[in-house]
This record gives structure tokens, C-alpha cells and sequence, in this order.
């Protein structure tokens, strides 16, 4: 099951957006796409980009909110070309997607706020290095048992060979 959702984020230049999709079972950040508009190719981008990385089995669930990217035909379509399943919690439901939530907040937190971003490209740059280069080797969960996403997969994928 991936969880995805948008963030958004000022620069001098205007807003850049950021859709990820989390794996659940990992915490892991799978896919992600940055643009300077919100139109519907952002999540799709992103959810190219999990299927690119993990070549997901028939019938993995992708859920999101109401959102208008994720309610789109475009979307949807995308969806079920790829045999992955849509899923959306209620309106106005805070607890039906705590793990998306906690990736947006660890962000904003960690790096979108931690100081002033000049230029469009300059927080581009500064959200792949936190994802691919913090978010995913580094950054510990607790729900993972304070291993990193790589390291929990790394374990977890060394065990299932053994046995």
C-alpha cells in the first residue's frame, strides 16, 4: 500500500509542489515529483515514478485524499492501466492518513522551513537531496524500529531470502 499527497512551498520565484508517494509498510518515500503547478501530471509523475523504482504486484493499494489531482480521470486511468487500486478517505478526516501527514510535517519541518528559498530550482534541488539523500538512507522511524526506510527494506528483504 503507498499513501500520496502534495505539498506546496513559497520561493522569491513563486510556489513549487511536491507530490510523494509513501510506501506503508516502510515509511519509505517510492516516488515523488516537483513542478511549479498543481495540475494532475504532478501525482502521476509521481506514481510513474513508484512503479518505475518497485514494479508493484497487481492490486497494490494507492490511497490519497479528495484532492482534484486524485479525483481526475487522468489519474484514475493511470491507476488501472497499471492494475493498482485508488483509494480516498472521507472529507475532512485527519486520521485516515497519518503516515503522509507525517512525511509532509518531517518536511516542512526539516527543510522547507529552515530558511528563505531564492529560486524555484535552488528548493527543487533542496527536495530531492532531502529525500534521496536524508529521507531514505538517514532519517530513523520510529515505527520501523528506528531504522531508516533503505535499512528496514535492506533487513526485511535479507530475511525473506534466508528463509
Amino acid at each position: 500500500m503507498w499513501v500520496t499527497d502534495i505539498t506546496q512551498h513559497r520561493t522569491s520565484e513563486g510556489w513549487v509542489y511536491c507530490a510523494a508517494a509513501i510506501h506503508v509498510y516502510s515509511c519509505g518515500c517510492v516516488g515523488w515529483s516537483i513542478a511549479d503547478h498543481l495540475r494532475t501530471e504532478l501525482v502521476v509523475d509521481a506514481i510513474d515514478m513508484a512503479r518505475w523504482r518497485r514494479k508493484p504486484a497487481p492490486g497494490t493499494v494507492v490511497h490519497s485524499d479528495l484532492g482534484a489531482q486524485f479525483t481526475s480521470w487522468r489519474f484514475g486511468n493511470r491507476l488501472r492501466e497499471a492494475g493498482l487500486i485508488g483509494s480516498m478517505g472521507k472529507a475532512a478526516c485527519a486520521y485516515n492518513n497519518s503516515l503522509r501527514e507525517s512525511f509532509i510535517g518531517a518536511m516542512q519541518v526539516e527543510l522547507l522551513d529552515r530558511r528563505d528559498w531564492s529560486t524555484r530550482a535552488e528548493l527543487a534541488i533542496g527536495i530531492f537531496e532531502w529525500i534521496e539523500a536524508f529521507y531514505n538512507p538517514t532519517r530513523r522511524h520510529s515505527s520501523i524500529g528506528y531504522l531508516s526506510p533503505i535499512e528496514f527494506e535492506s533487513l526485511h528483504t535479507a530475511a525473506d531470502k534466508a528463509a
